[in-house]
């Protein structure tokens, strides 16, 4: 074993990175992290992090009725995004547990042997006995005739524009597309959305996927569904993006700005995983379910996996990576109880196989629904468009998936994992004391409709009779009644 002169070497410091060396050290093990960039990586400077900043900023740009000053936007964004790098990324944090930081580019060299490319040019050899590779991925600009050619934004650099463009094209409809439509749009600046797909968010529940888009268009977003996007041209003060259309006609639209929120793919190419005997293919690096590569001694986590594409899966992974690795311990990835969150206003939250899923395997379910007109906590805060939807076995109570939109459903969406992920049923729910007035009380409200969806005339009669009651008997003929 002391041959090598780590225990484990982390390829990146982003989510996966930063959570697999942390666990490596926390082992015991002699670990060094490597980072071409910034540690934090996507989420603390291009993703999670900035884009929740751009939407609290644009919510209050609608409140206040007035265009957002950019050199704010940019001040705040650059503070706060300083802040959490500071508080929970920063490489001293990682040196203090015993982490060796080093900035550069890292290629394997062999099946334990890394080339790390320093700043100043310079070559540094090493060798570890395990190896994570949490490298990310990066936007996906599609080929697409001029687009290559034409300024444009992606989520690397939409967060560095110090000013507020008047119109904006977004190709993409999905989370990245949409969040960034509705806060671009509340903030001043017209956009239009252009999508393949005859809805936004295509893995959402379709249903509360139109129901945002009614509220954005209701904003003034504009919508080209079922469009593809035929050519691309422009400079710097103006793009042409020519499109044809779901009906078949062509269109050419104009903006001051391009953004292109078409998708995700890994960072592989630079890490020289052939010559490590690792397989890979466009998606990403192959692994297990234990995050495991084709070779025994070497992971992966995170997007570079091309499995998922979340930030709390990416951790998720790491942990399964690091237990598995450094441990022995048998641990695989929970698919099953995946939970995710587009944060627009109203957000929509999903859990769980979709509902087209579990209708395509035959699943028998009962759908347990409530309004977020009936929470009061909603009402008080004037915030009533929405629903929940739980998808559970009639009987059993047994919660198989679960769709939420409406305000704090990326927040609610957690209730339902955990009782998901720990076998407790609508019953379980429903039973628990959740504080008055909350928007987790909508949670076990929901719950509730499992005891009104099993009521039966038949049963209160049974009541009635054994104990002498003399009440009327409840209506039940409305099946999709809500209590």
């Amino acid at each position: 074993m002391a041959k090598f002169e780590y225990d484990l070497i982390v390829i990146g410091g982003g989510a996966a990175g930063l959570t697999s060396a942390g666990m490596g050290a926390g082992f015991g093990a002699k670990t060094m992290m490597i980072e071409k960039a910034r540690l934090g990586g996507d989420c603390t400077w291009y993703g999670c992090v900035p884009s929740k900043i751009m939407l609290n900023l644009a919510k209050k740009a609608k409140i206040r009725g007035e265009k957002a000053d950019f050199a704010e936007v940019s001040e705040t964004l650059n503070r706060i995004r300083e802040e959490v790098y500071e508080d929970a990324d920063h490489p001293d944090i990682f040196r203090k547990m015993g982490i060796e930081v080093v900035s550069g580019e890292a290629a394997f060299t062999g099946k334990n042997t890394l080339q790390i490319t320093l700043p100043d040019g310079s070559l540094r050899g090493v060798t570890s006995r395990y190896f994570l590779i949490a490298s990310g991925s990066r936007a996906f600009v599609p080929p697409v005739p001029g687009l290559s050619e034409t300024p444009h934004f992606t989520n690397h650099t939409l967060f560095e524009q110090t000013k507020r463009p008047e119109s904006m094209i977004i190709i993409g409809g999905g989370p990245i597309g949409t969040e960034m439509a509705q806060a671009s749009q509340r903030m001043g600046t017209q956009v239009t959305v252009v999508d393949m797909g005859n809805e936004i968010l295509s893995k959402d529940l379709p249903q509360f996927a139109a129901l945002l888009r009614g509220v954005l268009e209701a904003e003034g977003v504009q919508f080209r569904l079922g469009s593809r996007v035929k050519a691309v041209s422009g400079d710097a003060r103006q793009v042409q993006v020519s499109i044809t259309k779901a009906d078949g006609n062509a269109e050419t639209l104009t903006a001051e700005k391009l953004l292109v929120a078409a998708g995700r793919i890994p960072n592989t190419e630079l890490l020289g995983l052939d010559k490590a005997g690792v397989q890979f293919t466009k998606s990403g690096i192959t692994v297990n379910d234990r995050c495991r590569t084709s070779q025994r001694h070497i992971y992966a986590a995170g997007d570079v996996t091309g499995r998922f594409q979340f930030t709390h899966m990416s951790e998720h992974m790491a942990k399964v990576a690091v237990t598995n690795m450094l441990l022995k311990v048998p641990m695989k990835i929970d698919a099953a109880h995946l939970p995710w969150a587009t944060f627009t206003d109203p957000e929509i939250a999903h859990l769980g196989p979709t509902k087209a899923e579990l209708d395509a395997a035959g699943t028998r379910y009962e759908t347990y629904r409530f309004p977020y007109k009936k929470i009061d906590r909603a009402i008080t805060d004037e915030v009533t468009e929405g629903w929940i939807h739980v998808y559970a076995k009639k009987f059993s109570g047994k919660i198989l998936a679960a769709d939420i939109a409406g305000a704090h459903a990326g927040d609610l969406i957690g209730q339902f994992a955990l009782a998901m992920r720990n076998g407790l049923t609508l019953r379980n729910m429903a039973d628990t004391i959740f504080p008055y007035p909350t928007y987790a009380l909508g949670a076990r409200r929901a719950a509730d409709q499992w005891y009104i969806k099993n009521q039966s005339v038949g049963l209160v009669k049974w009541i009635r009779r054994i104990f002498g009651y003399r009440g009327p008997l409840p209506d039940l003929s409305d099946p999709d009644r809500i209590v």
